[in-house]
């Protein structure tokens, strides 16, 4: 995909060193862009989708949660804490027409494409 794609583009996300990063499935059919967002162990509550100056944003954060008084962790190796992802949105993308699902620990965002204008032949006469 090229410029205004919905690839990774490092002056408009923070680099992979942050906590952590979720990880993302985008494609794209002739009516939409479909992007799913693996965000396991998050309330729907702690996520937060924008669509900004032609740039998607979602955020959040994945909370840790200590399972009881006393216990004793050996070895914790899931990432914690806050999480950005942004995306520049395709030229095609209609920023009114953004849909999301949150289900199963998957965040689905359904970007629709504008309809094109449509292009009308006009006969010319010859006076």
């Amino acid at each position: 995909l090229g410029k205004g794609s919905l690839t990774r583009n490092s002056q408009e996300e923070p680099a992979a060193s942050e906590l952590w990063t979720p990880l993302v499935d985008v494609s794209e059919d002739n009516k939409e862009y479909l992007i799913k967002v693996e965000l396991p162990e998050i309330n729907k509550s702690d996520i937060a989708v924008r669509v900004e100056k032609g740039v998607l944003s979602i955020t959040g954060e994945r909370k840790f949660q200590k399972e009881g008084k006393g216990k004793k962790y050996h070895r914790v190796e899931r990432s914690y804490g806050h999480f950005t992802r942004n995306f520049t949105l395709p030229e095609d993308v209609d920023p009114d027409k953004v849909k999301a699902d949150f289900k199963a620990g998957v965040l689905e965002l359904r970007l629709y494409k504008a309809e094109k204008a449509k292009s009308k032949e006009i006969e010319v006469k010859v006076a």
